[in-house]
């Protein structure tokens, strides 16, 4: 009797117990542990950047066809809508893209022969550049041996064997190109049951909807306005650098317009070639010439002005902007520096802006939030945008009118 009483007081004490815990039921198990969840999500992170790695020649040319679709897309649905069949509009997007493409490719192997070319000739003036600052690097204290090694790394002979080594890459481009063509058809081609998928999945996955329209959105204006803001650089720096006599000038302007779509460090990129041909052809005055007018064109545009239109499309901060584009230029190469922002809104679109209890790291890695007089002043933007839209549709017949009368019909 008395073990029959300790029992059921032990048995009462676990029951009242779990009360005072919550229920635990058979269906909801406790969860992991917040520790083991960032432990396999960092795991997962690194398996998927490392997979993605080791098949960057499928996944760089999959992804930049996908960021041409996304940019195309409105044009063949207006090409639609003015009456062009499906596969007209498509054929005619694939036409005048690879047509670009071809056409820039041509330019590229033409120019950088010439630049090889050049380099040959200047080779006497190179070998005096590296003299000189062998002597000069000797002057500050360096060990001669040092300095020439210092020295040697400038080497243009070195720069003119990676010339050559990049021309022979380019003897691949064909078969890229028409991998490229290839998965551009297939995804144009399916692009027109877009809106149906769309749909299905927001059935089910309201939030992934919303996230995916964000990301096609935040894309176009992106590539956009870079591409707007490229087209002004690469024209300015072109006339400036034929107004003081460098060669190729439309070279590097190409190379400018090109550059723009790496982030922070495109412009470093675009400007060292040219600098570099102008101290060889003009010394280090010419050189130094080009360096400030970059400088001031890089400043003003796309310091300055740019930012403010790209802000609101890409909503990245400048640190993971940065961090994004070492990411994906290690795993992709150099297609990844050319495609960092837009993958990495890709990845934000699926793995944050699609999760509602994820809306946090936002705060992290986004871009400075607007300050509540620009949240203030947007709403009422929208607010008198939607009443001019109710008061157009009104005037129109296509609603009540003023004073809340319905349309006569005639």
């Amino acid at each position: 009797m008395d073990e029959s009483r300790e029992d059921g007081a032990a048995r009462v004490g676990v029951v009242s117990t779990d009360a005072a815990r919550g229920p635990l039921t058979a269906d909801a198990p406790p969860g992991l542990p917040r520790g083991v969840v960032l432990l396999l999500g960092a795991a997962a992170v690194v398996v998927a950047a490392a997979g993605l790695y080791w098949v960057s020649w499928l996944a760089g040319p999959l992804l930049l066809a996908l960021m041409i679709v996304i940019a195309v897309y409105p044009i063949k649905t207006a090409l639609q809508r003015h009456g062009w069949p499906a596969w007209a509009a498509v054929l005619s997007l694939l036409v005048v893209i690879f047509g670009a493409i071809l056409l820039l490719s041509a330019f590229l192997v033409a120019s950088v022969s010439q630049l090889a070319a050049l380099l040959s000739q200047n080779s006497g003036r190179s070998q005096q550049l590296l003299a000189s600052a062998t002597q000069q690097l000797t002057k500050l204290g360096i060990d001669p041996a040092q300095s020439g090694d210092v020295a040697n790394q400038a080497n243009p002979q070195k720069l003119i064997s990676s010339i050559g080594a990049v021309l022979s890459g380019l003897g691949s481009v064909v078969s890229t190109l028409v991998f490229i063509l290839a998965l551009l058809l297939f995804l144009a081609a399916e692009s027109g049951g877009v809106s149906r998928r769309m749909q299905m999945i927001g059935a089910q996955r309201p939030h992934m909807t919303e996230a995916l329209d964000g990301f096609a959105r935040g894309t176009r204006n992106y590539l956009l306005v870079t591409t707007v803001f490229g087209g002004i650089v690469a024209v300015l720096d072109t006339i400036a650098l034929a107004i003081m006599g460098i060669s190729l000038a439309l070279l590097w302007g190409v190379l400018a317009f090109i550059t723009n779509y790496i982030p922070n460090v495109g412009f470093l990129i675009g400007l060292v070639p040219p600098a570099l041909l102008a101290l060889l052809t003009g010394g280090w005055k010419l050189a130094l010439t080009v360096v400030i007018v970059y400088c001031i064109l890089n400043a003003v545009i796309q310091s300055l002005i740019q930012p403010r239109f790209v802000g609101d499309s890409v909503g990245l901060s400048a640190t993971v902007t940065f961090v994004a584009l070492l990411f994906w230029a290690w795993v992709l190469g150099p297609l990844g520096a050319l495609l960092a922002v837009p993958m990495t809104l890709l990845a934000k679109a699926v793995l944050i802006d699609a999760d509602p209890r994820a809306q946090w790291v936002e705060a992290l890695i986004g871009a400075e939030p607007p300050s509540a007089e620009a949240v203030a002043k947007a709403e009422r933007k929208a607010a008198a945008k939607a009443e001019k839209k109710a008061a157009r549709v009104r005037t129109n017949g296509d609603g009540p009118r003023p004073g809340g009368t319905l349309p006569t019909s005639p």
